[in-house]
């Protein structure tokens, strides 16, 4: 009962983002998080059972899906087949980095790079948890005091399931002051099979979607480096990049068959891990059952739907600012600070992967542009500029790889 309960609390965080994803581009919700399901397992095969991940609907993928909808009249089935040509690209990826091998793929990667990077993705994210707090800040707080107070106080399987205690008591709150809309629970049906659509495949819809892999490439390895950071383990190395590309990869073209968006791996649920100091991967595995069963069942659905937004905004605060805590870590107990050419690199990705991020909100797009509808920006842009500027200004550190190999950095353990 205890691992499904912990389980449960993985589903509970990756739901709100794998459903808004379908929600605004217009693949069905349920065929998104059936695909989650099972794209979770796949990953968890292809890197047999190592990794701690969820795998969800990517954000990144949304402005692309959107184009090659409007550029076919408004049929996704063709964005469906841009998605899986776009996982094909993953896959090629993959054995090209099996072949290169990891030890000169990883020396590109030290603490000031992938700390930064951490660092950037948590930070973007807590915009977003902010919007949904402005809710109801004062339902947002008290979400977030429970779970503050559960991970600083509570002792045992009470301190693992924080997260899941402080949202069922925001949810019985809002319940008593009429906040909880449980329209989308009521008109559900009890069970109901996904609208799984096959996708149609069109030269133009897989130049606008299938380019993006370019761009989140970089945030694979950033989210690979942050889960490795949290659980205290080397996952580029073993079970090995190649390994996880190829999970990421083989999800994405299988949700694209189905008919639902590009998935990624979660950092909700590397933020869970943090908290709860469990990496048990099975608990993962057990969830992405739960998902695959649940997207089956109407009635559920439309009471996760129900969970008001300010709860989930003041527990996603917690679980972004955790993320945001692993990369400053990861720089600090790397000691790559005592170096001033590693804190420009460090800077320098800050600046271009927050800045980046909040002109796109005011609708300046900067970036490098790899078709007319796509550019590689933020966290992407960040990630290659600052491996680059790495490259250059530690360039003795690259004459001497062969003797001491550059380490990612420290393994973190909070």
């Amino acid at each position: 009962m205890k691992k499904l309960i912990m389980s449960f609390q993985h589903l509970l965080a990756m739901f709100g983002a794998t459903v808004l994803v379908p929600i605004l581009t217009g693949f069905d919700p349920a065929v998104a998080i059936f695909s989650a399901g099972i794209g979770t397992l796949i990953f968890h095969f292809c890197t047999e059972g190592k990794v701690p991940v969820f795998l969800g609907s990517s954000f990144a993928f949304i402005p692309v899906i959107i184009a090659a909808k409007e550029a076919h009249g408004g049929d996704l089935a063709y964005a469906q087949g841009g998605i899986m040509v776009a996982g094909l690209v993953y896959v090629i990826m993959s054995l090209l980095v099996k072949v290169v091998g990891v030890e000169k793929i990883k020396k590109y990667f030290p603490a000031q790079v992938t700390g930064a990077m951490i660092a950037v993705i948590g930070l973007n994210l807590i915009p977003t948890a902010f919007d949904m707090a402005s809710n109801n800040f004062m339902i947002a707080a008290i979400t977030l005091g429970i779970a503050i107070a559960i991970n600083l106080f509570g002792k045992g399987f009470i301190k693992q399931i924080g997260i899941l205690i402080a949202v069922v008591v925001g949810y019985i709150i809002c319940r008593f002051m009429g906040l909880v809309d449980t329209s989308a629970m009521a008109s559900a049906s009890l069970f109901a099979v996904p609208n799984f659509t096959l996708p149609k495949f069109s030269l133009e819809a897989i130049v606008i979607i299938a380019p993006v892999v370019l761009a989140v490439f970089m945030e694979h390895i950033g989210d690979m480096t942050t889960n490795g950071a949290v659980v205290g383990k080397n996952f580029i190395e073993n079970p090995g990049l190649n390994k996880t590309l190829l999970g990421d990869g083989l999800a994405t073209i299988v949700a694209g068959f189905l008919g639902g968006p590009a998935n990624t791996t979660y950092g909700e649920n590397t933020a869970v891990l943090a908290i709860t100091k469990n990496y048990d991967p099975a608990n993962l595995r057990r969830t992405a059952v739960l998902a695959i069963l649940l997207a089956c069942v109407g009635k559920f659905g439309g009471f996760l739907q129900s969970i008001p937004q300010a709860v989930m905004g003041g527990i996603s605060l917690m679980l972004f600012s955790m993320i945001t805590f692993v990369g400053l870590k990861t720089i600090k107990d790397s000691s790559c600070v005592e170096n001033k050419n590693n804190i420009i690199i460090i800077v320098t990705i800050l600046a271009i992967g927050l800045g980046t991020t909040y002109l796109e909100k005011q609708g300046i797009s900067i970036g490098i542009p790899v078709t007319e509808s796509v550019k590689i920006t933020g966290l992407s842009l960040a990630a290659i500029i600052g491996i680059v500027l790495n490259r250059l200004l530690n360039n003795d550190q690259f004459k001497n790889e062969e003797k001491e190999p550059v380490k990612i950095g420290k393994t973190v353990h909070n």
